[in-house]
């Protein structure tokens, strides 16, 4: 982890929110969102960081209020990182400060989306922030021709991230579960992971479930097209398998093995009562 020198803070005025634009462009490769949306939701419920090392903008978060079932909560909608910095957990520190705001505001739930084939994005969210996910979103955005996303559908999970609940504050997780993972892995011609077995016909049994997903689906993107769309069709099944049985994914436990593997538990077992204590 690089942190010398590393800001963080709220970004409230034109000038602040003008320095994510180009950071935007350069991570998804795909224009930037208005200024005047971005700022417009940093003054009404929203939420804009930006990250800094020796005041140079390196990665920002933006967020803005969202509402659903008579509930308030604050929508995540983008986590950046200029590609010099990635892998260097200031995306982590991004949140903690946005968790810690969000708090002050008086939201107890933040939401976001992610990719379910992108590994190191699952990592984050489940494993380090203590996030859950039981939504499922097929297609979301439909067809997305930027760098990262073009050439699959754009399905996504949706993070919840009780910021007020013994699971988040005490990074809670499941104990003495023995995970069944319902399906091997092979390798095809050219070295990737393949799923071994059929994703629609899990039997949604026990206290954890274990299901693979790519270490590196971009890489497979590029040399294997039809196997990447294999894994999004057969994680969609297991995932909305799963989710329809009243389970929800906890974690990602890496492996060596070219995959790494979601865990699922019973969404009642997860402690997602708020406590207003700490």
């Amino acid at each position: 982890m690089m942190t010398k020198n590393l800001t963080i803070r709220k970004l409230e005025t034109i000038e602040d929110i003008r320095l994510i634009q180009s950071m935007e462009e350069e991570v998804w490769g795909s224009p930037a969102i208005p200024i005047h949306q971005t700022y417009t939701a940093s003054k009404n419920g929203g939420l804009v960081l930006g990250a800094f090392i020796n005041d140079e903008i390196i990665g920002f978060s933006y967020s803005f209020p969202g509402f659903a079932d008579g509930k308030t909560y604050l929508c995540s909608h983008m986590l950046g990182i200029h590609p010099n910095y990635q892998v260097k957990g200031i995306g982590k520190l991004l949140k903690d400060e946005q968790r810690k705001l969000a708090k002050e505001m008086g939201y107890d739930l933040i939401t976001w989306t992610f990719d379910p084939l992108e590994s190191r994005n699952a990592y984050l969210n489940l494993q380090k922030l203590s996030g859950i996910s039981q939504t499922y979103l097929e297609n979301w955005y439909g067809e997305m021709t930027d760098g990262l996303n073009k050439g699959l559908p754009s399905d996504r999970l949706k993070v919840e991230w009780w910021i007020s609940s013994e699971r988040v504050q005490e990074n809670w997780i499941p104990d003495n579960i023995a995970y069944a993972r319902p399906v091997t892995i092979g390798q095809s011609a050219q070295g990737n992971p393949v799923i071994e077995g059929n994703l629609e016909e899990i039997h949604a049994e026990g206290n954890g479930i274990e299901i693979p997903v790519p270490a590196h689906i971009q890489s497979i993107k590029t040399n294997e097209p039809e196997l990447a769309l294999d894994w999004r069709l057969k994680i969609r099944a297991a995932f909305q398998t799963l989710f329809s049985a009243g389970y929800a994914v906890v974690g990602l436990k890496k492996s060596d093995d070219g995959v790494h593997y979601y865990q699922f538990v019973k969404r009642n077992t997860i402690p997602l009562t708020i406590n207003y204590i700490g």
